[in-house]
């Protein structure tokens, strides 16, 4: 009797459980459905596979991958969704939409496409990616409300030393100590050419960060917490850097996060170096030559990838 009542019980807990992974999985279910209609509804996946490149290569015309590759990554980059709508450029424009939204990107395709176009509001981005900027920290020193604007392989331009495959620009305050480290470890990477095949190091090529190499003491993180130390503010030319790799689909062979948020370029594009034990790398997988152009003057950075 007691094994009768007890294989009871089991079954109804199955039945209850079955029930209640019913009842709750399609809510979960509709809710990611929404975002993703959401998304859906401002992408051109054709668009989105002509003006990015290195998308295209890896996912070709499949619109769904397409459209997953934007959800997934190219709004935290900053890419366009369409020729006319940019979530981050939306988001930026309009502070009565960030006080309602704040971080939610979806809601800006959804107030974009229910209300924003019959307003008149503008939604591009104006051909260029945009990746919102924080209020700066003080700690840090970058700029308040600034933008770090990334240009993917579909602005390539042509120049005179080649071709143009990916570019990232951040802002910095250029009137403390450091923006001489900033504009110190861009001058080292500047005119560097990576030969196919060949490997860069950010840390060996700016140099240990001493004051006999000309670095001064300025913030830096050190493990979770803000603290000061020679050479701080380099790590946004690293950054600032990776950046422009990611955009040009160049893959880093070993590449670290901040253990904070840095408030110059959005999370999962910045790129910490400290010591000789934590550095950006890369092996240049091109047929061409490489060429890292940098410049950090006015509170402006600038990191440019040329294939020559």
């Amino acid at each position: 009797m007691r094994a009768v009542k007890k294989e009871w019980l089991l079954g109804m807990l199955c039945v209850l459980s079955g029930v209640m992974l019913m009842v709750m999985h399609p809510v979960q279910a509709q809710a990611g459905q929404a975002d993703r209609a959401a998304y859906r509804a401002v992408f051109d996946a054709s668009y989105y596979s002509a003006a990015y490149p290195d998308v295209a290569a890896a996912y070709g015309n499949n619109a769904d991958a397409l459209l997953n590759h934007f959800i997934s990554y190219g709004v935290k980059e900053g890419r366009n969704a369409s020729a006319e709508f940019n979530p981050q450029a939306y988001r930026q424009r309009y502070e009565d939409l960030q006080a309602a939204f704040g971080s939610d990107m979806a809601a800006y395709c959804r107030h974009y496409v229910a209300y924003g176009k019959a307003e008149g509001r503008n939604g591009s981005a104006d051909g260029q990616p945009v990746a919102v900027v924080q209020q700066a920290d003080s700690q840090t020193g970058t700029q308040n409300n600034g933008t770090a604007q990334s240009s993917a392989p579909a602005q390539s331009t042509q120049q005179a030393s080649g071709t143009v495959i990916g570019t990232c620009t951040t802002s910095y305050v250029d009137n403390i100590p450091r923006a001489t480290n900033v504009a110190l470890a861009a001058q080292r990477i500047n005119g560097t050419v990576v030969q196919p095949g060949g490997s860069f190091s950010f840390s060996n090529t700016i140099l240990p960060r001493t004051s006999a190499n000309g670095y001064v003491t300025a913030p830096i993180y050190v493990s979770g917490k803000k603290g000061t130390g020679t050479g701080g503010g380099v790590c946004q030319v690293s950054s600032t850097l990776y950046a422009a790799m990611v955009y040009a689909g160049l893959p880093a062979t070993e590449r670290h996060a901040h253990s904070l948020p840095v408030d110059y370029l959005p999370a999962g594009l910045d790129a910490t170096i400290a010591g000789s034990y934590l550095d950006l790398k890369f092996t240049n997988t091109f047929s061409q030559p490489l060429l890292i152009q940098a410049s950090a003057n006015g509170g402006t950075l600038t990191v440019t990838l040329v294939l020559q």
